[in-house]
């Protein structure tokens, strides 16, 4: 489990082709106090560290990326790419975004981005089946961003909505940088997600 809130922005140093894809991430993370086997989300992806360096070294992690994993999510597995990294949450930890699973739901496109004051309002294009999950003021998060969602506009090839985007989480994320057009990660908050099911079987009663 995640939270949502960025802890450090890593870079794709390098790609390796085998059965799966080997993705190697330089990260300002001590990787002595991460353990081969840990979960880190990778802009909102849950991935497993493979292969990592040693403690005191500039820091690096390895991750293997399933086919399928790179089909459903942005277009982030490049060298040279900024990825948000977040470590998996520890019991007690502060929660302080809301509860994120690293499982992505659906790939949203960056239609504009805008100034409010010193934020930056940003809004993205989600297809139709997403929706439902989608409502204002609730959770989203955002290449593995925990956000508040300010609107929605439901159209009949998409569901539109907006973000604001404060300037220190620009600074400490990669949304700072995202432009109309860009490809971002999406997944909908998990509680949104339960009351839907049962939603679902209440109407089926």
């Amino acid at each position: 489990m995640f939270t949502g809130i960025v802890s450090d922005i890593g870079r794709v140093a390098r790609i390796e082709a085998r059965g799966d894809t080997r993705v190697m991430i330089e990260t300002a993370y001590d990787m002595g106090d991460v353990d081969l086997g840990a979960s880190i989300a990778c802009s909102g992806v849950c991935l497993t560290v493979v292969d990592k360096s040693a403690a005191g070294v500039p820091g690096w992690f390895a991750v293997d990326v399933s086919g399928e994993t790179i089909a459903r999510t942005a277009p982030q597995w490049h060298e040279g790419t900024r990825i948000n990294l977040e470590r998996a949450m520890k019991l007690g930890d502060e929660l302080g975004g809301h509860i994120v699973t690293g499982h992505v739901d659906g790939v949203a496109e960056v239609l504009g981005v805008c100034a409010e004051g010193d934020s930056k309002r940003i809004g993205f294009r989600v297809v139709p089946a997403l929706a439902p999950f989608l409502a204002p003021k609730g959770s989203i998060t955002v290449d593995g961003v925990s956000l508040t969602v300010n609107a929605v506009e439901d159209h009949a090839d998409g569901t539109d909505f907006a973000v604001n985007v404060i300037p220190h989480t620009q600074a400490a994320t990669t949304l700072g940088a995202l432009e109309p057009g860009g490809r971002v990660n999406i997944e909908i908050d998990v509680l949104a997600r339960y009351l839907q099911r049962m939603e679902h079987y209440r109407a089926k009663a």
